[in-house]
């Protein structure tokens, strides 16, 4: 039963902590100045190809997933 009494009291307190400041640090990485530009692109990469979709043709879909996959 000590065992459990160890962990239940660091997870209480130092793990509280730690994932406290983790927690933090994921807000201000994401909201960090200078990355609108990363989020934007990410945000827009279902739209990227919507003025040419890719046609019927089994060829021409292979050679544009490729083209893709090598960007």
């Amino acid at each position: 039963m000590e065992h459990y009494s160890f962990l239940r009291q660091f997870a209480d307190s130092w793990m509280l902590l730690f994932l406290t400041l983790f927690f933090v640090g994921v807000i201000v990485w994401a909201f960090r100045p200078g990355s609108d530009q990363a989020h934007e692109d990410s945000a827009s990469i279902p739209f990227r190809h919507e003025s040419n979709p890719a046609g019927g043709d089994d060829d021409a879909r292979s050679d544009a997933h490729d083209k893709e996959a090598r960007t």
